[in-house]
């Protein structure tokens, strides 16, 4: 299950509340992602792993950039997500992805594509999606611990979700106007920002 925006967008903000799957949701992934489409498209992942009752929640996020993946990066909310809705926002601009949880940066993928070739998601529309689905052959202890289906309907609840971005209409030409997300202020992490990360 899952729903999907109508638009794709050229940078910007994305920003959703979620309250995870309580309870036994081994197996099951909820996630909240940007993703643009074909073999070499480009994509923002929040993927939320499911757990055993009583084990804490692990966020899985991920960067794909010209089809190419393989930047995994893992922690623990310091929160249970399951109680409360929390916000998970994806801020996009020329310069970097901040992945923020609560307003808190947990991650920053930077464009340096100029210093070292590594391309950065520039140039394609992506659209904002969120989903649930079943991943039990590596969600929860890389596979061990498989999807109890007695536990099921597995239900994440979703509220505010918005996006404050450029609309993408099929060249990066359409959204060359300086946006808030251009400011400088934004171009990097401030030394508050630095610390929390």
């Amino acid at each position: 299950a899952g729903f999907a925006s109508k638009s794709t967008y050229l940078f910007g903000k994305a920003d959703v509340q979620i309250k995870l799957v309580a309870g036994d949701s081994a197996g099951t992934v909820t996630a909240f992602y940007m993703s643009s489409q074909g073999e070499q498209h480009d994509e923002f992942d929040f993927e939320f792993l499911g757990n055993k009752s009583g084990e804490p929640y692990i966020v899985q996020t991920n960067v794909y950039s010209k089809g190419v993946g393989n930047r995994e990066q893992r922690l623990y909310l310091w929160f249970d997500p399951t109680r409360d809705f929390h916000s998970y926002s994806l801020l996009w601009n020329r310069q970097q992805v901040v992945f923020l949880v609560d307003d808190v940066p947990v991650r920053v993928f930077q464009n340096r594509e100029e210093e070292t070739g590594v391309p950065y998601p520039q140039r394609q529309g992506m659209g904002v999606f969120s989903s649930i689905w079943n991943a039990d052959d590596w969600a929860t202890q890389g596979g061990l611990v498989k999807t109890d289906w007695t536990h099921a309907p597995f239900i994440a609840t979703y509220k505010n979700f918005t996006i404050d971005a450029c609309e993408y209409r099929g060249t990066s030409t359409a959204c060359s106007s300086p946006p808030w997300w251009d400011h400088p202020n934004y171009a990097s992490l401030n030394g508050k920002q630095k610390l929390k990360l």
